[in-house]
C-alpha cells in the first residue's frame, strides 16, 4: 500500500525535502501490514506538514488532487497526480495565514478550509472543476470564552457539560481515588483559574492567542474547527462566499483542543493536546452543541502532549498519540457513543508520535523526532496495539496519507 508522507523541511528544523512516498507491503495491496520502505521524494515543498485528498467529483477521481498545508510559508498548495507515484503542482500556492497546519476539503469538493496555528485564522478557499484553490476568505475571529468580556467571569469559568458532566467534581473524585502517589496525574479541572500554580493563572484575553488547528466536516452541512489556544470547538455553516459562525463550545481552560473524529453514533470526539483528554460533544434537541462526556487518556505524564486521534475500522476504539512519553492510548467507545473508557497505553515505538493512520489491523505511526515510521499490529478483539512489527527511516514525518 502507498502512503504520502508530509514532513518538516530545513526551514522548520526538519530533514525532509518535501512530500515523500512510503510503501507498506506491496504497492497494490489493500492492507498495510507488510514490510515498510521509504521510497523517496514525490515533490519538493516547504514543510508540507499536513496532506488532504480531494474527495472526488464528476470531473475528478478521489485523490487525483492532493492539498498540502505549507506550514512554513503559510500557504496551501494543490498537487495533481500524474502517475501511480508522481505529482506536480496545480497552480500557484494560495496564502492562508501564519503557520498553516491543516487543510480539509468539503465532501462535495467545492471548497476547502485551512486552519492556521500561528494567527488563528480559519480560511475558506473555493475549488474549481480541476481542484485548483482560489479566493481565500478569512472567517470571523474566535473570542476567548474565559476573557473579561465573555459570559461569566475569567476566575469562575462556566465548565463544559453544565447540568450533565461536572468536571470539577470528577477531578476531585479521581484524585481521591488515585491517592497521593498518582493524584498529580489527574487533570486540574477543580483548580481555580486564579491558582498561582496554574500555568494559565496570569493569562488575559490579550495574551491568550487564537490557534486554529483542525477542520472536520459534519453531517447536515455543519463544519467544526478547533482552537487550541482559546480552548474552543467552533461550529460553522456555509454562507455566501465564506463561513458563518454558529456556536462556540468551550472546553476547560488550558486543555488545548487539537484534533477531532466524527463518529457514526452522532458524537464528535475531541482530543486535547495540553490536558491529554478526549471530550465527547453532541447536539441537544434544539441543535445546540455541548460536552456530554470525556475521559483522561490514562497513564500520561506531566509535560505530555496529545497529537492525533483516529478511530478503528469498526469505530469501536479510538487511538490517541502522546508525545513526550511516546505512547499510544487506546479508548473504547461505550454506550450509544456518549461515553469513552481508557483501555491501554502502549509504547508507540518512535520518538514524538506526531501522526498515525489505521488500516484494518495495522497502526502506522510517524515519529517526527526519530525520523521514522513504524507499524504496530492491532488486536481486533481488544483493540490494543502490539509491539513494532516493521520500521523504516523517513525524514521528519508529520502526516501519513493513504493513497488509493
Amino acid at each position: 500500500m502507498r502512503f504520502l508522507v508530509g514532513g518538516y523541511t530545513a526551514g522548520m528544523d526538519g530533514r525532509a525535502s518535501g512530500i515523500g512516498m512510503l510503501l507498506a507491503g506491496a504497492a497494490d495491496e489493500a492492507s498495510a501490514g507488510g514490510q515498510l520502505a521509504f521510497a523517496g521524494e514525490v515533490v519538493r515543498a516547504d514543510s508540507p506538514s499536513w496532506l488532504a485528498p480531494h474527495p472526488g467529483s464528476s470531473t475528478l477521481a478521489r485523490g487525483d488532487v492532493i492539498y498540502a498545508a505549507l506550514e512554513e510559508r503559510g500557504e496551501v498548495q494543490a498537487l495533481r497526480r500524474t502517475g501511480e507515484a508522481t505529482f506536480t503542482p496545480l497552480g500557484a500556492p494560495v496564502e492562508a495565514g501564519e503557520a498553516t497546519c491543516h487543510v480539509a476539503v468539503a465532501p462535495d469538493g467545492s471548497f476547502l478550509v485551512a486552519a492556521c496555528w500561528g494567527d488563528g485564522r480559519v480560511v475558506r478557499m473555493t475549488l474549481d472543476a480541476a481542484g485548483r484553490p482560489s479566493a481565500p476568505v478569512i472567517a470571523d475571529e474566535a473570542t476567548d470564552p474565559y476573557g473579561p468580556d465573555a459570559h461569566g467571569s475569567a476566575s469562575e469559568p462556566i465548565r463544559p457539560g453544565a447540568g450533565g458532566l461536572d468536571l470539577a467534581a470528577a477531578a476531585r473524585a479521581l484524585r481521591e481515588a488515585a491517592g497521593d502517589e498518582y493524584a498529580h496525574l489527574v487533570p486540574d479541572h477543580d483548580r481555580p483559574i486564579d491558582d498561582p500554580l496554574s500555568d494559565v493563572a496570569d493569562e488575559t484575553a490579550s495574551t491568550r492567542p487564537s490557534r486554529a488547528h483542525q477542520t472536520v466536516f459534519l453531517p447536515g452541512g455543519l463544519i467544526a474547527t478547533t482552537d487550541l489556544g482559546l480552548d474552543l470547538v467552533r461550529l460553522w455553516t456555509m454562507a455566501a462566499g465564506g463561513l458563518r459562525p454558529r456556536q462556540q463550545v468551550a472546553l476547560p481552560k488550558g486543555s488545548g483542543p487539537r484534533h477531532m473524529v466524527w463518529h457514526p453514533s452522532g458524537h464528535l470526539y475531541v482530543v486535547t493536546e495540553l490536558s491529554c483528554e478526549v471530550f465527547v460533544l453532541a447536539p441537544a434537541v434544539d441543535g445546540t452543541w455541548r460536552v456530554v462526556g470525556g475521559t483522561p487518556l490514562g497513564g500520561t505524564l506531566p509535560g505530555d502532549a496529545a497529537a492525533e486521534l483516529a478511530p478503528s475500522r469498526d469505530g469501536e476504539f479510538l487511538y490517541a498519540g502522546v508525545r513526550g512519553s511516546n505512547t499510544v492510548a487506546t479508548l473504547r467507545v461505550r454506550g450509544a457513543g456518549e461515553s469513552l473508557g481508557p483501555v491501554a497505553l502502549v509504547d508507540a515505538g518512535v520518538d514524538w508520535p506526531r501522526h498515525h493512520s489505521v488500516v484494518r489491523d495495522t497502526l502506522l505511526v510517524a515519529g517526527q523526532r526519530s525520523d521514522e515510521v513504524v507499524s504496530l499490529t492491532l488486536d481486533l478483539r481488544t483493540g490494543v496495539p502490539g509491539r513494532v512489527r516493521h520500521r523504516t527511516d523517513a525524514p521528519t514525518p508529520t502526516c501519513l496519507l493513504p493513497l488509493g
